[in-house]
C-alpha cells in the first residue's frame, strides 16, 4: 500500500532531556507507516526556516519518506513542549499553536492533487487545516482522519461525509457514548469508525460489526505517539490485505512498542541553544 499524509508537523520538546523529537499526527503516521510495511509513504506540510524545521526534514529523509512536495517557509516550525508523569503518560505543557504550518494553512494546487491521486490512502488530522479541501480530495482517494479528542459535532458534520476512516480519542467515554459516537459517524457517511481509549483498548465499527481490541503489554517510558502508531499500524496492515482482526492486533502491538521509546519514533536531537 502507498500512503500519503498531509498537514501537521512539529518538534516535541523534552526540556528535562534537552532534546527535541520530530512529531505531529500527520508526520508520525507517514513515518510509522513506512516503518510498518508501506510500499511508499509521503508527507506534505509546511516547515519553518529554523533548526527545528531542518531536523524535521532530515528525520523524514532518514526514514525514507517522500518529501518532494513539502513546503519550507520563513518562520517558526511547530513546537510542542512535553512533560511525562510517573507512569510515562505524556503531558503537553504548551505549544506555539503549530507554528508556520497553522499560520499559512497549506493550499494544494492542481499539481498536488494529481500527485495525491498516485497514492492509495491519504491521512490527515484535526490539526492540519485541510478540512476545506477534503471534498475535492475525496473524489480521487480514500481519506483517513484523526479527530483527536478535541472535535465537535459541527466538525463531524463537516468532515465525515468525505472520509473513509475516522479515528477518535475517547478514553473518558462511557460505553453508551461510544455507541452514540460510532452511530453518528456512520450516519454522516464515514464507513469505518475507530475509538481509541488508552489503557481500555480500542472499539472499531465497520457499520456491520463491532470489534474490540485490548492493549499489548509494554515497558512504558513515554506514551507520546502511541495513538498515531496505532493509526499507522492499522491502515498499513489493513490496506496490505490483512483481515480487520489481525490489523487491529498488529496496530495494538505497534502502539505498545512506541510506548517503549521517547518521542513517536525516536530521532531525538539536542536542543539548539
Amino acid at each position: 500500500m502507498r500512503l500519503i499524509a498531509i498537514g501537521d508537523n512539529v518538534v516535541d520538546v523534552y526540556k528535562d532531556r534537552n532534546e527535541m523529537f520530530p512529531g505531529g499526527n500527520a508526520l508520525n503516521v507517514a513515518v510509522l507507516s513506512k516503518q510498518y510495511g508501506a510500499e511508499e509513504a509521503a508527507f506534505i506540510g509546511i516547515v519553518g526556516s529554523d533548526a527545528e524545521g531542518e531536523h524535521i526534514i532530515e528525520s523524514l529523509k532518514l526514514n525514507k519518506v517522500e518529501i518532494s512536495k513539502i513546503r519550507k517557509a520563513f518562520g517558526e516550525s511547530g513546537k510542542a513542549y512535553v512533560d511525562l508523569n510517573e507512569e510515562g503518560d505524556r503531558i503537553f505543557v504548551k505549544s506555539n499553536k503549530g507554528g508556520i504550518q497553522s499560520k499559512l494553512r497549506l493550499k494544494l494546487d492542481e499539481d498536488d492533487y494529481g500527485y495525491v491521486r498516485t497514492y492509495d490512502v491519504l491521512h490527515t488530522s484535526i490539526y492540519s487545516s485541510l478540512d476545506d479541501q477534503l471534498k475535492k480530495l475525496s473524489e480521487s482517494i480514500s481519506i483517513s482522519y484523526d479527530f483527536s479528542n478535541h472535535f465537535s459535532d459541527e466538525l463531524l458534520r463537516r468532515v465525515c461525509p468525505y472520509i473513509d476512516y475516522a479515528f477518535v480519542s475517547g478514553s473518558d467515554y462511557r460505553q453508551e457514548e461510544i455507541e452514540e459516537l460510532i452511530n453518528q459517524i456512520h450516519k454522516l457517511g464515514c464507513p469505518i469508525a475507530v475509538i481509541t481509549r488508552g489503557s481500555n483498548g480500542v472499539v472499531m465499527s465497520d457499520g456491520t460489526n463491532i470489534y474490540h481490541q485490548g492493549i499489548e503489554e509494554a515497558n512504558v517510558i513515554d506514551t507520546l505517539g502511541a495513538g498515531d502508531s496505532f493509526i499507522a499500524g492499522f491502515l498499513t496492515h489493513l490496506l496490505n490485505g490483512n483481515p480487520i482482526e489481525e490489523s487491529l492486533q498488529a496496530a495494538a502491538y505497534r502502539a505498545a512498542r512506541t510506548c517503549e521509546v521517547h518521542g513517536a519514533f525516536g530521532f531525538g536531537k539536542a536542543l539548539v541553544r
